[in-house]
């Protein structure tokens, strides 16, 4: 007998079927009861470097919000250094997080023009964390 899945895969059966010539109901014998395969352990659905792999496959859209996030912190912490400054309250924890923001900004997002944008404000907190090794 041949099942056909729904990929196209042929799943048959070996087992060996005893006919009679009676058109009456029989159960197979005991013999032919062994003859099946025990049901063995699950398998795999694959290897786990194809699951790792696949995980590691981002959305380009996903990858653009995230760099437009980075950014925008690097714009929020430059704001920050700048009132601080303004105010005279020159802050270290503030140059902490600007170098923490200028290495979230090396990674691409894939669009040219926000890459272009958020080189610019790499630019600039690179400039911004010259200035404060001065002070």
């Amino acid at each position: 007998m041949r099942i056909y899945g729904p990929n196209g895969t042929t799943i048959g059966t070996t087992g060996v079927v005893k006919r009679t010539a009676s058109t009456g109901f029989s159960l197979p014998d005991a013999a032919t009861a062994a003859e099946t395969r025990s049901a063995g352990p699950p398998k795999a659905a694959g290897n786990i470097d194809a699951l790792l792999a696949l995980q590691g496959i981002e959305d380009p859209t996903e990858r653009r919000k995230r760099s437009v996030q980075r950014g925008r912190g690097a714009l929020d912490v430059l704001d920050d250094l700048k009132l601080g400054l303004l105010s005279g309250n020159f802050d270290a924890s503030t140059v902490n997080r600007l170098r923490a923001a200028a290495a979230n900004l090396k990674s691409s997002s894939g669009d040219p023009g926000l890459d272009a944008v958020l080189s610019e404000i790499e630019l600039r907190v690179e400039v911004e964390l010259a200035k404060a090794g001065q002070f």
